[in-house]
C-alpha cells in the first residue's frame, strides 16, 4: 500500500482458507485508503488459472492478490509470467508463499513477487549460521530451511525454557502460563512476546524476489522491501474473539 499498491484484485481459492486470507487483507486494505476492484474465485488444485488470470489482468488493478497457497500459488504465478502479468506493469502478491516455493519456480519465472514473511535464511548472519547447522544435523544439504522450520525450532526452544524456569512440565497449563509471562527471545526471531490468545508476536517483512541478475549466489532469491513493527504486523487483540481473552 505504502509503495502505491492501492487497488487489488483476487484470485482467491474456494474454500475456508482462501476466504479468510481474502477476507483479513481485503480489511486491512481497505483500512489503509486502497480499494478491491474485483475477486475470482477457483477450485483447490486447479491445473488451469488462465480464465481467472485474464480476469484480473483485464481489471487494470495495481496488485493482484493470490489468496492460495503450495501448488495452487505456484501454478498461478507460472501461468502469470506466462500472460507477461508482472511486465505489463500489475504486481503479484502471495498471501501465503515460502522460500522454497520461490526455489521451485526458479527467478526468472518468480521475480518481482512481493510477499510477507517472518524469517529468510539470508537476512543475516545468524539466519546463515543456523542454516549451516539445519542442513548438516537435517542431513540436508544445499537445501533451505524456510520461516516454518524456523518457527518450530524457536517455539520449542521457549517452550523448553519456561519448563526450565518452572522446574516441570507435569501442568501444561503452567507451562502455557510462563511461556506467555515471559518474553519471547532467540537469535533467529529476536524479542517478541506471545498475547493471551496464544499468537507469537513479532516484526514481519515485505520480500520482494529477486531478478537473475539481482542474484549472486545459490538460494540468493530474496530483498527486503520493508520492515512490518510487531505492533502493527497481527490482527489486534481484541478483534479475535477468542475465550482465552474474553473468557
Amino acid at each position: 500500500m505504502k509503495s502505491g499498491g492501492d487497488t487489488w484484485f483476487f484470485v482467491t481459492v474456494d474454500y475456508a482458507f482462501g476466504h479468510a486470507a481474502e477476507r483479513d487483507a481485503a480489511a486491512a486494505i481497505e483500512a489503509n485508503g486502497g480499494k478491491v476492484v474485483g475477486k475470482v474465485r477457483h477450485p483447490l488444485n486447479t491445473p488451469d488459472f488462465s480464465s481467472f488470470l485474464l480476469q484480473a489482468q483485464a481489471s487494470r488493478a495495481k496488485v493482484i492478490g493470490l489468496a492460495n497457497g503450495g501448488a495452487d500459488t505456484i501454478n498461478a504465478v507460472k501461468q502469470a509470467a506466462e500472460f507477461g502479468i508482472v511486465k505489463g506493469g500489475q504486481n503479484l502478491a502471495a498471501l501465503f508463499m515460502v522460500v522454497t516455493d520461490v526455489a521451485a519456480l526458479g527467478l526468472p519465472t518468480a521475480q518481482g513477487l512481493v510477499f510477507t514473511d517472518a524469517w529468510y535464511w539470508d537476512a543475516n548472519d545468524e539466519n546463515r549460521a543456523w542454516t549451516k547447522r539445519w542442513q548438516v544435523e537435517s542431513e540436508r544439504p544445499g537445501r533451505l530451511p524456510t520461516g516454518i522450520h524456523a518457527g518450530v525450532y524457536s517455539a520449542v526452544t521457549h517452550y523448553l525454557k519456561a519448563v526450565e524456569a518452572l522446574k516441570s512440565d507435569a501442568d501444561g497449563r503452567a507451562v502455557a502460563d510462563k511461556m506467555k509471562e515471559m518474553r519471547t527471545e532467540d537469535r533467529l526471531f529476536g524479542i517478541g512476546m506471545i498475547r493471551a490468545d496464544g499468537r507469537k508476536i513479532h516484526d514481519m517483512y515485505l520480500r520482494e524476489v529477486k531478478s537473475p541478475e539481482e542474484s549472486k549466489y545459490p538460494g540468493d532469491f530474496l530483498k527486503t522491501r520493508a520492515t512490518i513493527p510487531a505492533a502493527e504486523a497481527f490482527r489486534p487483540l481484541n478483534e479475535g474473539g477468542c475465550s482465552l481473552v474474553n473468557g
